[in-house]
């Protein structure tokens, strides 16, 4: 039984009580009223009164939302509701409310996590704090499950991604991170359509899995009869698109890796991804710094942030350096042996490195660059001229058929950005595809032959430049988080069995309610069974007081 717990079962018992009053615990129809923050807006000025009564009895206000706290005081109390703005303070009493309501109703039936709807005027306690002085209280849906202990908190970090509406509840911050991550992805899009692009929508399941080297999820279609694959990547049907005259165009995407899992990646994560006919991949480059100076602008953020213990400085114009170049720099591989197959074995099995002997030249400079290069990409840099073999959707340079005109964008040493000059021969697109193939034996994440479209090429595809930005990545740059998990509402987590679901919700909290202390041998029960205090009066005093 999933509502065993003890303070669950009080509670049920209190709803229950409602009803017999003849108050419903769950209604419908309920207007919200004004936010907290209109309420601070509105009466903040009752503050600068000269007048003992600092008060607006004509003012009738009404404010909806969670109960925070409550102090009750005999005939008084105070509470603090919280609404999606932030917290008010609200005062009520016996007797200016109904005959018995208070102490029959409101005193016992109200609690921490139910939202209630409070009107009354605003006035300034002794205190200067602006508060609502209630004339009428309405429960508008009673909880039945208790939050957290205010001081002991919702600390286990599985639990704040598994239940993440207790995480947003308990911690205001948290909702505020993912209110920034929308107000980010929102500026991005307005960004990009004020530049000229379509925003599109392409398909989420693929008949062949592609755009992008990387393991799919796999689905099977009933009607059809055809299995089918969760996108990896948008990338070639937006190129169809504009094989079909959208010249300019981007979605923001969802994206399925069937992938391992650490603090960059998820299963599945969210893209930015655009392409423009007639530009180049130094256009995409401008166009990114372009897109990150309006990020600070309009978030008001430093040009130079700390991430972590790094300090990033996002001024442009950002660096650029070439992929050769920075094996030479960073790495100290010396220029004669960049692409010389077994010069580079034998470099990286002075370093310790062991490598299959059947990895191609770019898959070798690979090895270099994941192990002594990403990591020192600190400040924003654009690495550009990456080798054919690990881009085979890449446009070759002209002047060195070896390298493509692509760059990847990094940040603290990871990736946030990919993009590149598209390779628009069909010829060569269908050949590049049959390479791939053949190292599917070895390499399950190699990419698929994908004739339509090879087809859709054949047709003729504009000079085109087009890269992804991961938007999940970006997010926790600008917002200082070092977990993806931390940047996703619902992260991908282990199922719990229903047993365990059914065991963490019952489980009591053991903590003391004034201190918040969670030594088992320090505390006693409550004498009406509620809760638990600790044994120690003057050592629970002063661990409440240091946590004010």
């Amino acid at each position: 039984m999933i509502f065993n717990n003890q303070y669950i079962q009080e509670r049920i018992k209190k709803a229950q009580k409602l009803r017999e009053e003849g108050i419903n615990p769950y209604p419908q129809n309920i207007k919200k009223g004004i936010t907290s923050k209109e309420f601070f807006s509105k009466f903040n000025s009752l503050k600068e009164l000269e007048s003992e009564e600092k008060e607006d009895k004509d003012a009738q206000v009404t404010l909806t939302g969670r109960v925070k706290f409550i102090r009750i005081m005999g005939k008084a109390a105070f509470a603090k509701i919280e609404d999606e703005d932030g917290l008010v303070q609200i005062y009520y009493n016996r007797d200016e409310l109904p005959e018995g309501y208070y102490n029959n109703i409101v005193k016992k039936l109200f609690e921490v996590g139910d939202i209630i709807q409070a009107t009354g005027y605003p006035f300034v306690t002794k205190t200067g704090e602006l508060t609502l002085h209630c004339t009428d209280l309405k429960m508008v849906t009673k909880a039945i499950h208790p939050l957290p202990e205010k001081f002991h908190g919702l600390q286990d970090q599985e639990l704040r991604y598994r239940q993440r509406y207790l995480d947003m509840i308990v911690n205001p911050e948290v909702k505020d991170r993912f209110k920034l991550r929308s107000k980010i992805v929102s500026i991005v899009r307005r960004f990009f359509e004020e530049n000229g692009f379509l925003e599109v929508e392409t398909p989420m399941m693929h008949p062949i899995p592609g755009g992008a080297n990387a393991r799919p999820f796999i689905t099977h279609h009933n009607a059809l009869g055809v299995d089918r694959y969760l996108r990896i990547a948008p990338e070639l049907y937006l190129k169809r698109l504009v094989v079909g005259g959208m010249e300019a165009v981007f979605e923001i995407n969802r994206n399925f890796r069937n992938e391992g899992m650490d603090h960059t990646h998820n299963p599945e994560f969210t893209m930015l991804e655009f392409y423009w006919a007639y530009h180049t991949y130094e256009d995409l480059m401008n166009l990114t710094e372009k897109l990150f100076e309006r990020l600070f602008s309009e978030l008001n953020l430093p040009k130079k942030m700390q991430y972590g213990d790094l300090e990033i400085d996002f001024s442009t114009p950002f660096r650029r350096i070439k992929w050769e170049d920075a094996l030479v720099e960073i790495a100290k591989v010396p220029k004669e042996i960049l692409r010389d197959k077994e010069g580079l074995k034998e470099f990286l099995k002075s370093h310790d490195i062991e490598v299959d002997d059947n990895l191609s030249l770019g898959k070798l400079q690979e090895e270099i660059f994941d192990n002594f290069i990403e990591k020192e990409l600190i400040n924003p840099t654009f690495l550009t001229h990456y080798p054919v073999d690990i881009s085979p959707l890449a446009r070759r340079n002209d002047e060195d058929p070896q390298i493509t005109d692509r760059f990847e964008f990094f940040i603290a040493g990871k990736e946030i950005a990919n993009g590149f000059n598209e390779l628009n021969d069909p010829l060569d697109q269908y050949e590049r595809f049959k390479a791939q193939v053949a190292q599917k034996e070895s390499d399950d994440e190699a990419m698929h032959m994908d004739l339509d479209f090879v087809r859709a090429l054949s047709y003729a595809m504009p000079p085109t430049a087009g890269e992804g930005i991961g938007i999940d990545r970006l997010v926790m740059l600008l917002t200082n988080q070092h977990s993806i998990r931390d940047v996703l509402l619902f992260p991908a987590m282990k199922p719990e069995s229903i047993e365990k679901q059914i065991e963490a919700s019952n489980q009591e909290q053991i903590a003391c309610k004034k201190c918040g202390n969670t030594n088992k041998e320090e505390l006693k029960p409550a004498k009406k069974g509620k809760g638990y205090f600790c044994k120690d009066a003057a050592a629970c005093a002063k661990r409440a007081s240091n946590k004010k």
